[in-house]
């Protein structure tokens, strides 16, 4: 049931729906992910590296937030929770415990691609059918690739 009637197709809806909710499900995990290695981070460069993993969490979390509403906006449910975060998310896991600096590098390099990866492939994919949804798309992963960046100089 959808309390909100949207303007796209039915086909459309579904491609942009999902391009949404796939996009949510990363981000959310990415937030999860760069607040776990913040937790755990050690080494010489522990401040710098947890100082910016920081900087991914409040950028996941507001993007999160922008593509939930979107969806919501177009008559897509969000789905934020746990198990289908868990079940859906393109990032690998993250090891338990202590994270030396460079290993926190190299993980949120990691999660960072696999998600812009996916990002990439939804902007794609939601061009014809709405752009006001692509250019949510487009902006977010603009954000992604900048720390992907910053954090690929951290280890150069």
């Amino acid at each position: 049931m959808s309390v909100v009637k949207s303007s796209l197709s039915d086909a459309d809806l579904k491609t942009v729906g999902d391009a949404l909710k796939g996009a949510l499900v990363d981000l959310v995990d990415l937030g999860l992910v760069a607040k776990q290695v913040h937790w755990n981070v050690v080494g010489p460069r522990f401040r710098s590296v947890h100082l910016q993993l920081d900087e991914v969490v409040d950028t996941a979390r507001l993007h999160s937030d922008t593509v939930a509403e979107r969806a919501s906006a177009i008559g897509v449910a969000p789905d934020g929770r746990a198990a289908t975060v868990a079940a859906r998310s393109a990032i690998g896991a993250v090891p338990e415990g202590w994270i030396k600096d460079e290993d926190a590098v190299r993980t949120l390099v990691a999660a960072l691609g696999a998600v812009i990866g996916r990002m990439r492939e939804r902007v794609a994919a939601t061009g014809e059918p709405d752009p006001v949804s692509q250019d949510v798309l487009i902006g977010l992963t603009a954000d992604l690739e900048k720390h992907a960046w910053m954090f690929q100089a951290e280890n150069a």
